[in-house]
């Protein structure tokens, strides 16, 4: 069995492969063109790797394949507001240039995209009170981001009614754990803590944002992945641990036992109040298999662990 996984040197990517060689017998081709958040040293097995952007990789290159996981993306929102070109070559044109190498491999088992929990939009703009994102919502994006992970949702979607490429589709929520780039979120608000920096704060801080451990989300992929009967799916993978974002720091500075210096600067535009995923249909797949694997680990308790001295 041979797996293409692309950005499989990211902070998402490398735990999947990690996990996946962790479990399963496999030969493992990374494709990663090594941007700023994407390091080999994250990937602790031995793995053929393959340094190239996705937009220009060939058929020869991947060779056959059973099952290409596609984690590869553009995902900093704040860069798409500055410069959305990028996210419009990587997450679209990139992404049609794996499917049209995927539909023509006759291996084929599953093209696995990884999507995400911003194409719904902002949960709080929907009428039903606490609503949460099925996968039949209609999709509403709010940055060049997420509508570019959006189209390129589309494009699989596109692949599978014309060409008849087998897929599965995961949208999950705000991922952390281990070799998460600097600039994200978590560590950030860590290290400025422990260095006495303010802390900037987009607007109230209010917004609400749904978080899962990297491992437990590669973990679902992993089991979606190898089940024969889940294909041709979108499914959500989410935890239903919400947080706002003014909380989350509160907690990283109770933890490290330092007062927080809050910076309320203007809000980003076009920032969404609430992502909320709806996983009944993730929950039923778990259910239908006895339960196993239906545990997912809580943020306070990985904090804790990360930055208690």
């Amino acid at each position: 069995m041979r797996v293409v996984v692309t950005g499989g040197a990211g902070f998402i990517g490398s735990a999947f492969i990690n996990y996946l060689l962790d479990n399963f017998e496999c030969d493992v081709l990374c494709l990663d063109k090594l941007t700023y958040a994407g390091r080999r040293e994250n990937i602790k097995h031995n793995v053929s790797f393959l340094e190239k952007d996705i937009c220009d990789v060939t058929a020869d290159e991947l060779g056959d394949f059973d099952y290409i996981v596609h984690f590869a993306a553009e995902s900093h929102v704040d860069n798409s507001i500055s410069n959305g070109l990028p996210f419009v070559k990587t997450n679209v044109e990139g992404t049609f240039n794996l499917l049209e190498i995927a539909r023509k491999n006759k291996k084929l088992k599953k093209f696995i995209h990884i999507s995400t929990d911003e194409v719904y939009g902002d949960m709080a703009e929907h009428f039903a009170i606490n609503h949460t994102a099925t996968e039949k919502d209609e999709l509403k994006a709010s940055s060049y981001y997420s509508a570019t992970k959006a189209a390129s949702d589309m494009l699989v979607l596109s692949a599978n009614r014309t060409y008849g490429l087998p897929y599965l589709i995961t949208r999950t929520c705000n991922n952390f754990g281990e070799h998460q780039f600097e600039e994200k979120f978590l560590p950030t608000i860590a290290r400025s803590i422990k260095e006495d920096k303010p802390i900037p704060v987009y607007g109230d801080g209010l917004q609400v944002r749904e978080w899962m451990y990297v491992y437990d989300n590669v973990r679902v992929i992993c089991d979606l992945m190898f089940d024969d009967e889940v294909v041709n799916q979108v499914m959500n993978i989410g935890t239903g641990i919400r947080l706002t974002n003014l909380a989350i720091v509160t907690k990283i500075g109770e933890i490290l036992n330092k007062e927080v210096q809050f910076n309320y600067v203007e809000d980003r535009l076009g920032h969404d109040r609430k992502y909320g995923l709806n996983c009944r249909k993730l929950r039923g797949y778990y259910e239908k298999h006895g339960g196993r694997n239906w545990e997912f680990m809580n943020l306070d308790d990985y904090l804790v662990k990360q930055y208690k001295s």
